[in-house]
């Protein structure tokens, strides 16, 4: 991956081809949406968005007529984080921008893309009347509505899970190409501003007041907090220069547990950002 990066960044041209070519191919996507997000990083949003144009030709072909929102909805959160970031250098705007597209993307979706959402509410409709009968009779006229709010929800947070993704990637390409070990610094010292913590929590309770989808708010707005509760562990692990398997049994536990510990992440991140609590931990050192 590194050599496709310095491959990329050897001119505007190469950029333009790999960024196009790679959205163009199914599945693919996300290294088109890295590239664009490396060239913003590096070399500004003027030179970004002439490359990302590329990019986008195929991306809205894809949105257009094969009725797949991924490759767009991606490249244009990516777009927007990295913009952020190369202007602000903080990852609470980048997150916070992020989060704001990932929230509009969930409400356009039912609009712009009917047949699909259609086509997956019916699918869920169907499983649970199959499998789940009690929750559905539970609901009754309500499941329909139900499925759509949280289909809208897991497509638009997965996109913004994607997107974050990728825009850590790109990152990642220009600290391997110009700052090796920058980007293993930068996300353990990842931490929300009190301010960004109270807009997320608050942003994730606010939809029954809004009239907006509640699990979309939840989902979109809970991402930047799971990020920070990760970025947490992963700088609690470096600072105490703990061995990796502690790591490894980390994302086991999140596999296992699920939902339970990714809760429990999220408000870890709320009560990181006002305690910091790395800056309270003191690194090993040698017995005196």
């Amino acid at each position: 991956m590194r050599a496709l990066a310095q491959f990329v960044m050897r001119g505007p041209l190469q950029a333009s081809v790999v960024a196009a070519l790679t959205t163009a191919i199914p599945l693919l996507f996300w290294v088109g949406t890295a590239v664009v997000g490396l060239v913003i990083l590096r070399l500004g949003i003027r030179q970004g968005l002439n490359v990302g144009l590329w990019a986008l030709l195929p991306a809205l072909g894809w949105s257009w007529f094969g009725q797949d929102p991924t490759a767009l909805a991606v490249l244009l959160e990516v777009m927007l984080m990295t913009a952020l970031l190369r202007v602000t250098s903080s990852w609470d705007k980048a997150l916070c921008g992020g989060t704001f597209l990932a929230i509009v993307t969930g409400l356009v979706l039912p609009q712009f893309y009917p047949g699909l959402m259609d086509i997956l509410v019916q699918t869920g409709v169907q499983f649970y009347e199959q499998y789940n009968a009690e929750v559905a009779q539970a609901l009754g006229s309500n499941l329909e509505s139900v499925i759509r709010q949280t289909m809208s929800a897991s497509m638009a947070g997965t996109y913004l899970a994607l997107a974050i993704g990728m825009t850590l990637l790109a990152r990642g390409w220009q600290a391997a190409l110009y700052n090796p070990g920058g980007l293993r610094t930068e996300f353990h010292e990842l931490r929300l501003s009190p301010l960004f913590a109270v807009v997320f929590a608050v942003t994730m309770v606010a939809g029954p007041a809004l009239g907006l989808n509640t699990v979309l708010l939840a989902w979109a707005a809970g991402t930047p907090l799971f990020l920070a509760g990760l970025a947490l562990i992963h700088g609690v692990v470096a600072r105490k220069k703990l061995n990796r398997q502690w790591l490894v049994m980390f994302y086991i536990a999140l596999v296992l547990l699920g939902p339970s510990l990714m809760i429990l992440l999220v408000v870890l991140a709320f009560v990181d950002s006002w305690l910091n609590i790395r800056g309270r931990i003191n690194p090993p050192g040698p017995v005196v």
